[in-house]
């Protein structure tokens, strides 16, 4: 019989960027009922409150914008509340759809800072505590941006595929001293990051077509790749994008 005792996040501490929304917000849920007690870190101070009141477990809140934060001060604020951290999603991101001709050195930078600097920073922060305590998981979030191109998403894609590297060089970093770096590439899930693509039903029934299983994602679905990947039933898996896309990819 499976020792379930594997998946209990029970004792231990998760940060969530990006936590007031979509899988961000699905993350904190999923880690809380596991277990761990969770600090949700996102920008809408009452968007963190809602989730501090319906958090099935316990939990803290950082209101911070982590474009213009210190990152360190950031996590120190954190670890003031809960103590020491021993999982983190990087789940904030930004994807700003525009046509390559329209980016400008703003948008770009703010993507590549968000979705690929960021994770790096706030990972490296973590390491040393997580490294004397005898390891800890990482969970980056890619995309299936991460080895295909869509129209109006060069700086995303370009930071997404950059998420699936990034996640391999933490692991041969940082796995000899027992933290495990992957990252969840998700299909087509009803965020607000993918408003566009699922406020246009042509759009969104073929995206679904595409997959394997004949549907979208529901934000449901990530529950269980957030959990395995945070606790001890993935201590021997690292460096892997594993795509939660319903096939989408084997297509």
């Amino acid at each position: 019989m499976t020792d379930n005792s594997m998946f209990s996040l029970q004792d231990k501490t998760a940060v969530v960027t990006g936590a007031t929304s979509g899988i961000g917000r699905q993350q904190a849920f999923a880690l809380s009922r596991a277990g761990a007690t969770v600090i949700a870190v996102g920008r809408n101070a009452e968007a963190l409150e809602s989730l501090m009141e319906d958090l099935p477990g316990n939990g803290v809140a950082v209101q911070t914008d982590l474009l213009n934060a210190d990152l360190s001060d950031v996590l120190h604020e954190a670890v003031a509340m809960t103590g020491p951290v021993d999982i983190l999603c990087n789940t904030a991101g930004i994807n700003l759809r525009e046509p390559a001709e329209n980016v400008s050195r703003k948008s770009w930078n703010d993507t590549i800072n968000l979705n690929l600097s960021v994770p790096f920073f706030l990972a490296r922060e973590l390491v040393p505590d997580m490294r004397e305590r005898g390891g800890g998981k990482i969970i980056n979030i890619a995309s299936l941006q991460s080895e295909r191109a869509f129209a109006n998403s060069i700086a995303y894609g370009a930071s997404k595929g950059g998420v699936a590297q990034l996640t391999r060089a933490m692991a041969e970093a940082w796995s000899s001293d027992g933290i495990c770096c992957n990252a969840i590439g998700p299909g087509f899930f009803p965020t607000s990051l993918t408003a566009a693509v699922f406020n246009d039903s042509d759009i969104a029934a073929r995206n679904a077509k595409q997959t394997a299983v004949g549907r979208n994602g529901e934000l449901k679905d990530l529950d269980g790749i957030t959990v395995f990947l945070a606790s001890s039933a993935s201590d021997y898996i690292t460096g892997q994008v594993i795509y939660v896309d319903g096939g989408f990819t084997a297509k």
